[in-house]
């Protein structure tokens, strides 16, 4: 025990002095028009798009690269990891006694269920606690990526949980209704379950799950939130206000949402956006989230991935029958609508998903690519928007190759955002000739640092 705690001590020191030094690396703040992308009777779509690239040193492409391809591997070890995890609870009877345990504390079925799913998220968030240690604390430490002490990182992990816990108690005794009543055809029942979930799930998160994490407040009156609201204004976003949120005692990255439905609908900016970025790349991130609200994107992405999930549905139906047929008496397995089937289910699920990565990757990358087209047609920003992609490079290797994007890449590639946005500015250089030239010409915008937004 002394060992392994002696462990993580060097590796919480050592990751934590390279962030520190890592994040000295990062493109410095404020927007910055290379010379080889301002508009001109030269401009040329290509030379323009490298010149961005070029922003980037070779050693922070390195870093870049080695982050995101080592997630290709960690992606492949986080389902054996979990596989294993779910095999080793159904071998050890561990699940048909959690069952058992469920059974002593209510004689409804979906309670029993309620109560097994709820500890049995428990148990298996304690059994892959290493693994999420080392992806979620130690690595993005090790990259420059996350700020938070272990501390903190355990006090969101069990905040997480217990969210985990009740809403996926209530999804799974849903569906373990579903699959007793409906026999069969329980999985077709289940899709529609489940999609509808998530909409409740997506309408309820800005006001009462966001918050849990982070503190959000109003953003003062100045031209950030004038812009914003603009720009909302002028695309039917339905929100009088604009909030930003303390994502930086969390992580070292940019981001912006909007989030909600109808009356929940909430315009947020974190606050590494508002400190490290101009005021155009957040009117283009913005415009890129607007975007995915005007667009349905939630919606069409809880349709779509809704219908995956229903093939999904469809192979544990017709796989679970069988295994616990053949293998079920061993683990003390009773039949499909057992409880005690779970970590089985799970893992007929999970290897679903992990084999269609690529469908589900494709199918968000393709709403990701409608978002940035409307946002660059609605912010107007084509530099804000390539100098937001040249920043999220800290984490996304800029330039995959084309199987590489389809089969691991769930946005489009920085390369493929920057080109895009020069594709915008060469059609559209009459509109920006004057604005891009005084841009190029000024000293970096510097947004207020987060004691200033603090009312």
């Amino acid at each position: 025990m002394l060992r392994l705690i002696s462990l993580l001590l060097w590796l919480l020191l050592s990751s934590s002095a390279q962030g520190g030094e890592l994040l000295s690396r990062e493109l410095p703040a404020g927007l910055q028009v290379p010379a080889d992308a301002r508009p001109g009777p030269g401009f040329d779509v290509d030379r323009a798009t490298e010149a961005y690239l070029a922003l980037l040193t070779p050693e922070q492409t390195a870093l870049s690269e080695a982050y995101f391809e080592g997630g290709y591997w960690l992606e492949l070890w986080t389902f054996l990891y979990g596989a294993a995890v779910c095999l080793a609870l159904l071998a050890s009877g561990a699940s048909a006694r959690l069952r058992d345990w469920a059974a002593r504390h209510s004689r409804r079925l979906w309670l029993q269920t309620a109560f097994y799913a709820a500890a049995f998220i428990v148990l298996y968030a304690l059994l892959v606690l290493p693994l999420s240690l080392y992806q979620d604390f130690f690595r993005e430490h090790a990259y420059g990526l996350a700020t938070q002490t272990l501390g903190e990182w355990f006090g969101d992990a069990l905040k997480g949980l217990l969210v985990n816990v009740l809403l996926g108690s209530i999804a799974i005794a849903g569906i373990y209704t579903l699959v007793r009543r409906s026999k069969g055809r329980w999985w077709i029942k289940a899709t529609v379950f489940t999609s509808a979930f998530l909409v409740v799930v997506l309408m309820i998160a800005p006001v009462f799950i966001a918050p849990l994490f982070n503190d959000y407040e109003p953003l003062p009156p100045g031209e950030i939130r004038d812009s914003m609201l603009s720009l909302a204004r002028g695309n039917g976003v339905p929100a009088d206000d604009v909030y930003w949120f303390d994502a930086s005692r969390q992580t070292t990255r940019i981001s912006a949402n909007v989030s909600g439905f109808g009356r929940t609908t909430r315009i947020s900016l974190n606050d590494n956006l508002l400190e490290k970025t101009s005021v155009p790349e957040i009117r283009a991130v913005m415009g890129h989230e607007i975007g995915h609200y005007v667009l349905n994107h939630s919606l069409e992405l809880v349709i779509y991935l809704g219908l995956l999930f229903s093939a999904g549905f469809w192979f544990v139906n017709v796989a679970m029958d069988g295994l616990v047929a053949r293998i079920g008496s061993r683990w003390g397995l009773r039949q499909r609508a057992d409880p005690a089937t779970l970590p089985l289910a799970l893992l007929l699920f999970s290897t679903f998903l992990f084999v269609t990565t690529p469908v589900s990757n494709s199918i968000i990358r393709q709403t990701e690519t409608e978002a940035d087209i409307y946002g660059l047609n609605a912010a107007r920003e084509p530099h804000g928007f390539a100098m937001a992609a040249m920043r999220l490079s800290a984490y996304r290797k800029i330039k995959p190759g084309r199987w590489e994007e389809i089969l691991f890449y769930d946005h489009p590639s920085g390369y493929a955002r920057v080109r895009m946005s020069m594709q915008w500015l060469a059609e559209n250089q009459r509109l920006y000739a004057g604005q891009a030239a005084a841009a190029a010409a000024a000293p970096a915008a510097r947004q207020p640092r987060r004691a200033s937004l603090r009312p």
